[in-house]
């Protein structure tokens, strides 16, 4: 909690400095600072404990068309984050309350009356979940992974389900919920480590290491009856490559590529497509926003299996702060980061 008085803190903030070419660099970053202010009436203040760091955020620091608003030259760097209010005029948030919402890669968030709502600003129950859970299994990742896995990939039990990423904040989760619905779930991911953990401590059936080994081996390995449902968050070859494997019917979720986010070169498209029409299969994209009404009713499912112990949520908590950011970031892409990238902002 905040002891010290309002106007005498400062907002430390990172702002979006230029549109990256590539992996964004140092260049693209701006450090600010700016006064700590009172809320005007119906607005609250929050102070940022942790923010989550995603793919999602390289795609909306380039300019052009998308799902949302690009970044601003100038503006502060969007993120998502938890945090707790440290000055409060609206009636429904008390001083104390940890929330969630989209802070930005600053140390204070005001929120001002008309903004509340549009924000996506919440109450958080920290006996549901840690704070770094929040921004897993039940924040944006884990909505991302529900509703792309049960809305769109419709599993159904005995259906055998590949995922990459599947280390990662979205993959985890979507393997956890389509092993709790009967599926058969095996993964890709980069390095033993990783294909290990996902098999003996989150239940996949197997893991194949894109990094050591052939991702079509491995495919003919451990889907010999092909793949029902493929849920994508990398792109590029291995999208291609389950393509060739998929089975009448089959569901491709398209939730990210994250093996084009940083090309110089044209997005690389999938080049196996006829397969989709061969099969009779769907291929559709998700987009997390678009459930927002129904974010609930997946944290109380989520949650649910969390306290049974049927799923775990695993972090990769960087300390240092908004400063530690423009560092942090490229952990992403590299594929450094093992589990849901976060970090922490201030102590809790």
């Amino acid at each position: 909690m905040v002891h010290a008085p309002l106007a005498t803190l400062v907002n430390h903030q990172v702002r979006l400095a230029a549109r990256p070419q590539g992996l964004p660099g140092p260049e693209c970053w701006q450090f600010s600072e700016s006064p700590v202010v009172e809320p005007a009436e119906g607005g609250v203040l929050v102070r940022t404990l942790a923010l989550s760091l995603d793919p999602a955020m390289r795609g909306w620091m380039n300019e052009g068309k998308s799902y949302i608003p690009p970044v601003a030259i100038g503006e502060v760097m969007r993120a998502g984050g938890v945090g707790v209010i440290v000055a409060s005029k609206h009636p429904g948030f008390e001083v104390g309350d940890h929330v969630s919402g989209g802070p930005g890669v600053q140390e204070y968030w005001l929120v001002a009356a008309d903004q509340v709502k549009r924000s996506g600003l919440a109450k958080i129950d920290l006996r549901l979940g840690t704070l770094g859970q929040w921004l897993n299994v039940l924040g944006m990742p884990g909505m991302t992974g529900y509703f792309g896995l049960m809305d769109v990939g419709q599993p159904k039990a005995g259906e055998t389900l590949v995922v990459s990423g599947a280390a990662g904040a979205v993959g985890q989760t979507v393997g956890q919920i389509a092993r709790i619905k009967g599926c058969r779930v095996v993964g890709i991911a980069g390095g033993p480590a990783k294909c290990a953990w996902v098999v003996k401590e989150l239940g996949f059936d197997a893991c194949i290491d894109y990094k050591s080994g052939s991702v079509k081996d491995g495919l003919k390995q451990h889907c010999p009856e092909g793949v029902d449902i493929y849920f994508d968050n990398v792109g590029g070859e291995i999208l291609d490559t389950v393509l060739t494997r998929i089975n009448k019917r089959a569901r491709i979720v398209i939730c990210g590529a994250i093996s084009q986010y940083n090309n110089t070169t044209p997005v690389q498209g999938p080049k196996n497509y006829l397969s989709l029409l061969v099969n009779r299969a769907r291929m559709e994209g998700i987009v997390v926003f678009d459930y927002a009404d129904r974010y609930h009713l997946a944290v109380a499912e989520m949650a649910g299996y969390l306290k049974d112990g049927r799923m775990k949520s695993r972090e990769d908590v960087v300390e240092g702060g908004v400063a530690a950011f423009p560092g942090t970031l490229p952990k992403l892409f590299s594929g450094e980061n093992f589990g849901k990238l976060v970090l922490q902002v201030a102590a809790a």
